[in-house]
């Protein structure tokens, strides 16, 4: 190959300065939200409210996360990933301060649920991982997906004892103000990522197209409708553990320690997991692995619920659900970037992650409310491995190629 010919694709170099910057940013944002279930029972105690209080807003919390994402996503496309990144710091960061009053149940939901939901959605991975697949190689694209959303698994792995320790020493009130002050420094790391989707390496490759007709070709493709289908029982499975785990685990006199050490091993576990998944979504069907996925979960489930709960069998269900716990987002998203391109990723992207999202509210929401009405989660449990099922069922038949579009120019 002569001096002046171009880089192959496929041996250009990872794009690490925005790696490391979107990385990191998943890491602040993916952390607090995460370690909500800490807040829980001292909230309660101050308060007086019940579950299906906190239950709530944690369930409005997901479902605004879940609508403002294919909006965000929309916007991060047009007009840049930066300015969508400092919005979501700004509503984060207001969210958890408006949460820490504790004046009202409408302080909450509004706060921690509406706010924390909306700054969640503009600076998760749907807005993330539309920036990397502009700047990766489709052959890098997977592994690139892993590595972050194993940044969001480590914010959770590092928050889980953060969270604690700042509720120890200084009350879950402050806490949230020093998790809010965190929020702030996502600007920062976001100026490498300040591009749309007419910038990056793929952009003069990308099919030219109108979100109108982006939505249209979308909502007429099967495969996609069965994947937005199955992401549906992600969020449910693991937003509920997130919320309800630390309650679940007091309720059967287990000590408070293995709750976060339990959290803390499901985002470590979680770090491996997602490269796993990057690295295996690279080599074989994503579908199928998809499949795999939830069925798994149904199966850890089921054990965990049917044994008697140890500590030991805490930590062992901790590490197995950390391996599964968002190993699907890398195999989703590649799945929806390889049917239709990375032009409107962040949009198509949303609009899965909505699912994903009307999933957690039920998990959330439900394991408040069945918790309040029958004095038990085991109902939940079981609708997860149910669901599970169903979502194993769904990726079957999902086809991992691109949409038949007319030849450009």
């Amino acid at each position: 190959m002569s001096p002046t010919s171009p880089t192959p694709a496929a041996a250009r170099p990872m794009p690490w300065l925005i790696i490391i910057a979107g990385s990191l940013i998943a890491m602040l944002t993916f952390g607090p939200r995460s370690a909500m279930g800490f807040f829980q029972l001292p909230m309660l105690q101050d308060t007086g409210w019940d579950r299906t209080t906190f239950g709530l807003a944690m369930a409005l919390q997901n479902l605004c996360w879940g609508i403002g994402q294919p909006f965000f996503g929309a916007v991060a496309d047009k007009y840049g990933t930066w300015r969508v990144l400092l919005v979501s710091a700004l509503l984060y960061a207001g969210g958890l301060v408006m949460m820490s009053s504790g004046a009202s149940p409408l302080w909450l939901h509004v706060g921690g649920g509406v706010l924390v939901g909306l700054g969640v959605a503009a600076g998760s991975f749907g807005t993330l991982l539309s920036a990397f697949a502009r700047n990766v190689t489709p052959e890098q694209r997977s592994l690139a997906f892993g590595i972050c959303t194993a940044a969001g698994s480590a914010g959770m792995f590092l928050f889980a004892p953060l969270s604690q320790g700042l509720i120890s020493a200084y009350g879950w009130s402050d806490s949230l103000v020093w998790l809010g002050v965190m929020m702030l420094a996502v600007p920062l790391l976001a100026i490498p990522l300040r591009g749309n989707s007419s910038s990056g390496i793929t952009s003069r490759s990308e099919y030219q197209q109108s979100i109108g007709a982006a939505l249209k070709e979308a909502f007429g493709h099967r495969s996609y409708l069965l994947l937005t289908a199955g992401f549906f029982v992600c969020g449910y499975q693991v937003a509920f553990i997130t919320a309800h785990f630390p309650a679940y685990l007091g309720d059967l006199g287990i000590d408070a320690r293995y709750a976060v050490i339990a959290l803390a091993l499901i985002g470590f576990f979680n770090i491996i997991g997602s490269l796993a998944a990057g690295v295996i979504g690279q080599r074989y069907s994503k579908p199928y692995f998809l499949a795999f996925i939830y069925l798994a979960r149904s199966v850890a489930v089921t054990v965990f619920v049917l044994l008697p709960a140890t500590p030991a069998s805490v930590i062992l269900f901790a590490v197995v659900m950390g391996l599964l716990w968002l190993s699907t987002v890398p195999p989703t998203n590649a799945l929806v970037a390889i049917m239709f391109g990375t032009r409107h990723l962040g949009l198509l992207g949303g609009i899965v992650f909505f699912s994903h999202q009307v999933g957690s509210f039920l998990g959330v929401w439900m394991g408040g409310y069945l918790y309040d009405r029958f004095g038990t989660y085991d109902p939940v449990w079981w609708l997860g491995v149910a669901l599970g099922v169903f979502a194993a069922v769904v990726h079957w038949p999902i086809e991992e190629r691109g949409v038949a579009r007319p030849a450009m120019a």
